[in-house]
């Protein structure tokens, strides 16, 4: 990359400024700023450098992550969607559709990654939307619910049924066929352009599809999906660090009963346990992190530790953060409260709390030694 990677986290910090508190109450971040962004490669920091990208490790990604995390979590999630799109087109294309797509979202272009349906969020069995095989191209039907930055979107990576597997899709979102409706005011990362996306009929090159041919479906899934999780979990790592910031500077500064808040013991517990969850959400990204770099065998399980452990501490630090600050906290917008809405959200996405729990249960079951 062309700069050091302190240099590329100041830069983000002043394009974002204090514009994340009324990016969060117009739900919208400039699209203009998106691009410029995107063509700065500041949105995918993996894509390797001869497609445009950074070419950072996942260490180095993490931390850049956790910084533009703690700024704000909608540009983090537009972030996280725009690198999932990549590292799908990357790990599932060919080398011809990564030179055409990848660049593309180096350049300018904004990307989103379609899985989650009305009726089937983790239960891919569930899933409904069709790709079918008619002559030279590809035909696609179904109805895709909350993807991250759709709103934003030029292309779309979307997962659907082929034949007895599954594949994902390149589809340009100004296709026939495709309607993206925007969610209004959604609970948490309001500005992250979340958006339900309605494909009617819509007709592609056979090319589209990455790689050319099905995949089991959990498999696919895994694959694009492990990297939203690696990216959300350090994601939370910022919101836990934005959270202690405050907290502590709110609780050094203002004085109750003649002493500063962080004197009272209760308060300065909550300032402990801030910390706490702050350093192993770190420890636990940290050892994923190596696990991507070093193609530990672990990386699977590491990453899912890490999105669970990750995610709810932030939930929980992010109200700690609120009970800290009272009322001065409790302002639309203020960074604790968007930490306390966005960080809920982060238990849901790429896989709930429920459902990394289970994946971590099963693993504790494989394991040597194991009953």
């Amino acid at each position: 990359m062309g700069e050091d990677l302190s240099g590329a986290m100041a830069s983000v910090a002043l394009r974002v400024g204090d514009l994340a508190e009324e990016w969060d109450r117009t739900g919208l971040i400039p699209r203009d700023l998106l691009r410029e962004l995107g063509a700065e490669g500041r949105l995918c920091a993996e894509v390797p450098q001869q497609y445009g990208g950074w070419g950072l490790d996942s260490t180095s990604s993490g931390a850049y992550t956790a910084h533009v995390g703690g700024l704000c979590s909608s540009l983090r999630s537009v972030m996280t969607s725009q690198g999932m799109a990549a590292w799908t087109i990357h790990r599932l294309g060919t080398a011809e559709q990564a030179a055409v797509h990848l660049p593309r979202l180096t350049g300018g272009d904004l990307a989103a990654v379609g899985f989650s349906e009305p009726g089937a969020g983790s239960d891919l069995s569930a899933m409904t939307t069709t790709v079918r095989r008619d002559g030279d191209t590809v035909v696609l039907d179904g109805h895709k619910k909350w993807v991250t930055a759709a709103h934003y979107a030029d292309l779309l990576v979307i997962v659907g049924r082929y034949q007895d597997g599954a594949v994902a899709v390149v589809v340009p979102a100004d296709a026939p066929g495709v309607r993206i409706e925007r969610i209004a005011d959604p609970l948490g990362c309001r500005a992250a352009g979340h958006a339900d996306v309605h494909l009617d009929g819509v007709r592609l090159p056979a090319d589209s599809v990455l790689g050319g041919h099905g995949l089991p479906p959990a498999l696919l899934v895994t694959t694009a999906l492990a990297y939203g999780r690696m990216s959300v979990a350090w994601g939370c790592v910022g919101i836990l660090r934005a959270c202690l910031a405050a907290a502590a500077a709110h609780a050094a500064g203002r004085e109750q009963f003649g002493k500063p808040l962080a004197e009272h013991q209760l308060v300065a517990g909550h300032l402990a346990d801030l910390y706490t969850a702050e350093q192993v959400a770190t420890r636990a990204c940290e050892h994923a992190s190596r696990c991507w770099d070093e193609g530990s065998p672990d990386q699977v399980v590491a990453t899912v530790l890490a999105k669970h452990v990750s995610a709810t501490q932030a939930a929980r630090g992010a109200a700690t953060a609120v009970q800290v600050l009272a009322s001065a906290g409790s302002r639309d917008g203020h960074t604790v409260a968007r930490a306390y809405r966005d960080a809920k959200l982060m238990e849901i996405i790429e896989g709930s709390n429920e459902l990394c729990r289970l994946m971590l249960a099963q693993h504790a079951l494989s394991a040597p030694g194991a009953p």
